[in-house]
C-alpha cells in the first residue's frame, strides 16, 4: 500500500479555520476531495486544493504505485498551529492592543485502497456448465 504526504508550513491563518476545511476531505478519494475543495466557499480551501495536489504528485512518483488514480484516497488530513505574529494595534486613551496574526502548518496524507478480494466457495468457483450437470443428477 503506497502512502505519500505534503506539508506546507506558515501558511497564514488559524489552524481552527483550517481544520474545519480539512475535515470536509478526510477520509474521501483525491478526486472527490478536489472538487470538494473547489465549491468551499473558504479562503483556505484554495491552499489546501494545491496540497492535496501535491501529495497526489507524490504519491505518484513513489515505486510500487500501481498507477490506478481513483484508489487513492485522503487517509489523514490536519492542521498544526505555527508561530503567530504579535503586532500592536492603536487603543484609547493611549493604550494599545496586542493583535495575534495566526499561522498554521497543514499536512495532507493520501494512500491507496487495498484491493478487495474476496473468497469464493467452491461451487462458486466451478464453471456453470459443470453446475448444471450437477443440478441434473
Amino acid at each position: 500500500m503506497i502512502e505519500a504526504q505534503a506539508t506546507s508550513k506558515y501558511i497564514r491563518t488559524s489552524a481552527q479555520k483550517a481544520g474545519l476545511v480539512l475535515e470536509l476531505i478526510r477520509g474521501k478519494d483525491v478526486n472527490r476531495a478536489l472538487a470538494t475543495l473547489k465549491f468551499t466557499r473558504k479562503a483556505i480551501a484554495e491552499d489546501i486544493s494545491k496540497l492535496l495536489r501535491s501529495a497526489f504528485a507524490n504519491a505518484q512518483q513513489k515505486e510500487g504505485f500501481s498507477g490506478d488514480v481513483d484508489r487513492l484516497f485522503v487517509s489523514a488530513c490536519y492542521a498544526n498551529q505555527g508561530p503567530s505574529q504579535k503586532r500592536v494595534r492603536p487603543a484609547p486613551m493611549g493604550r494599545a492592543y496586542r493583535v495575534l496574526k495566526r499561522t498554521a502548518h497543514l499536512t495532507v496524507q493520501v494512500a491507496e485502497r487495498p484491493e478487495k478480494i474476496a473468497a469464493m466457495s467452491p461451487e462458486k468457483a466451478a464453471p456453470k456448465k459443470a453446475r448444471a450437470k450437477k443440478a441434473k443428477e
